[in-house]
């Protein structure tokens, strides 16, 4: 399993180079100039010429590009220009909001998404099957900013529930933290939780239609033991795919609902760095965020080894 897990961080390297410069080229030919933020709107050319100068922005780009890699390789996403801190200190003081609306969202899916599609499932073809199926259509056809803006007016506006936005802290006001947390991670998990659903649903009905379903049925084995034990288990490793998969899109998909929800995570610091033209930490957000998606597929690709025993012994047999 070790010799596994190293060769899977070896071709991480090729996928990380590509991802740089793909990241670099992006970032930089977005409209506008750095040096013109920085400098400021009533600064002379002259000004912002030594800005430029100042920030190595008047240097040929894959001058500039060589010089960024050189930090990365050094552990070092360098600095921010407009907030002149660490890239990587920044980052990580918005990281663990994200993964707390990241993670809770990813909890309410799978806490609601995974039932919904077993019964469904093992009800195919009737009403509970109809009402899940119908609900994850209307769910995905959804905008995630368009429920979460609803859900504002209902929720924070017309019945004053909850918090429009903002985050409290668990420490200075627990209750606050809570009810700031119910709205943001409610509508990320939205999409999440009918994907979930569908892909358990289509799993089960697989499921079902297996040999050892049959067997243990006509051995007379407990109809609990049968759907935990047999057709859940079994129907399991496509769905951790999705969930792999989705705490990834939800990561991403926060871009979109920490802005909309003022919620201080790394999505929110990401557009307020792009309308800045903080290239550093655009870079530095983006890049991590590969390095993210790569760790996940690994997470993903050993948790099949925990729940399917065959998995296990392929990668043991591949060392």
């Amino acid at each position: 399993m070790t010799t596994y897990v190293l060769r899977r961080l070896l071709q991480w390297l090729p996928v990380l180079l590509v991802s740089s410069i793909l990241v670099f080229a992006v970032v930089r030919s977005l409209p506008g100039d750095a040096a013109d933020v920085i400098a400021g709107p009533d600064a002379s050319e002259e000004v912002v010429a030594a800005v430029r100068r100042a920030y190595g922005l008047d240097q040929p780009l894959p001058v500039q590009y060589l010089a960024w890699l050189g930090q990365l390789l050094q552990g070092n996403l360098g600095k921010s220009y407009i907030y002149h801190l660490d890239v990587g200190t920044l980052i990580l003081s918005r990281v663990p909001q994200s993964l707390l609306l990241a993670g809770m969202a990813l909890l309410i899916a799978v806490a609601i998404g995974v039932p919904a599609g077993l019964v469904a499932g093992l009800r195919n073809g009737r009403w509970p099957d109809w009402m899940v199926s119908g609900g994850t259509a209307v769910a995905i056809a959804l905008p995630d900013f368009w429920f979460g803006m609803l859900a504002i007016l209902l929720f924070s506006v017309s019945l004053g529930w909850l918090p429009p936005g903002g985050f409290e802290s668990l420490f200075d006001n627990p209750a606050g933290f809570y009810l700031s947390l119910v709205l943001p991670s409610a509508t990320l998990a939205l999409t999440g939780t009918a994907v979930l659903a569908r892909f358990t649903r289509s799993a089960v009905i697989e499921t079902l239609g297996e040999d050892f379903v049959r067997t243990a049925r006509a051995k007379g084995l407990n109809p609990l033991r049968i759907i935990f034990r047999h057709i859940l288990r079994n129907s399991l490793v496509p769905v951790i795919t999705m969930m792999g998969i989705l705490f990834g899109r939800m990561l991403g998909g926060a871009v979109v609902i920490e802005s909309l929800f003022a919620w201080p995570g790394v999505g929110r610091l990401l557009v307020q760095s792009i309308i800045n033209r903080d290239y550093g930490v655009v870079q530095g957000v983006l890049v991590l965020l590969v390095v993210f998606f790569l760790a996940i597929n690994l997470i993903v690709d050993l948790l099949y080894a925990a729940v399917d025993p065959r998995i296990r012994y392929a990668i043991e047999d591949n060392k």
